[in-house]
């Protein structure tokens, strides 16, 4: 691809991608030979080069190495990341793709990794119309959620636990119609062999076990991380001795929420609520 066919400016990623070809190209390597020193498919580099698909620590991290960058592209990265996310969530994110198990808990919207793209851009954009972020910023936070999301679509997905308190499923976010469109791929993913979805009723009061949302990652090792976070940043918990209180929370949170059946007619039903208001 011709350089001048790269806008800097078409995606936040972008510098990234054309410095990367400025040193793959310095030494006259293609994106294939690239890929196989690193073992990255050419068609990634491509799309990384392109700034059309954000890149991972991993692959940022490889490359910098291999052409003794000194770790430019990774600060590249870090200002990128910490412009868009607020901070420790690009930490957090870096180590849900390696998790073997999620087990998340949501407070008041459907989680990220369950959000449709229409619910999630519905979401972005009341921080773009309170002036929190920039329309550029809340688009790339946007494509970053869908890139998350792929994780657990890939050949051997994590296994994901999800419960949700039953205002993830009432609070009306992008309105009635988007609603109908969120519940209703709740109800799809329920199906698939890696996803179990659980609902906390509202009637649970002060019986639920978590007050604050959370999520626990069990990794290859078997070792547990656990993720939190306030209204300004987030925190990456590895104490065991504090996991493994979070991790007997969670167990009774699963028990005191709906079961699967319950909780998916529950799902639906809301569903039904919404499409009678559109």
């Amino acid at each position: 691809m011709n350089r001048k066919d790269i806008d800097p400016a078409s995606s936040p990623y972008a510098p990234i991608g054309i410095r990367l070809r400025l040193y793959r190209e310095a030494i006259k390597m293609t994106q294939a030979a690239l890929g196989k020193a690193i073992v990255y498919s050419d068609a990634y580099i491509s799309s990384v080069e392109r700034g059309v698909r954000p890149p991972s620590r991993r692959f940022v991290e490889l490359v910098d190495e291999f052409f003794n960058t000194g770790g430019t592209l990774g600060l590249m990265l870090d200002q990128l990341e910490n412009s868009i996310l607020i901070e420790g969530f690009s930490e957090y994110a870096e180590r849900e793709a390696e998790a073997t198990t999620i087990r998340l808990f949501q407070i008041g919207v459907v989680s990220g990794l369950l959000q449709t793209p229409e619910y999630a851009a519905a979401y972005e954009q009341a921080f773009v119309r309170r002036g929190s972020v920039t329309q550029q910023q809340a688009d790339e936070r946007l494509r970053f959620l869908l890139a998350r999301q792929e994780k657990i679509n890939r050949p051997s997905p994590p296994y994901v636990h999800a419960v949700l308190d039953e205002w993830c499923l009432r609070r009306p976010i992008g309105g009635a119609a988007v609603m109908v469109g969120q519940l209703a791929h709740l109800e799809e993913v329920a199906t698939w062999p890696n996803m179990t979805i659980q609902v906390t009723p509202i009637s649970l009061g002060e019986n639920r076990p978590f007050a604050h949302p959370v999520t626990i990652l069990t990794m290859p090792n078997r070792s547990l991380l656990g993720y939190s976070e306030s209204h300004q940043r987030g925190y990456l918990e590895r104490d065991a001795e504090t996991l493994a209180g979070w991790a007997r929370e969670y167990d009774r949170l699963q028990a005191e929420a709906l079961p699967l059946a319950a909780s998916l007619e529950l799902i639906r039903s809301v569903r039904k609520e919404f499409e009678s208001a559109s």
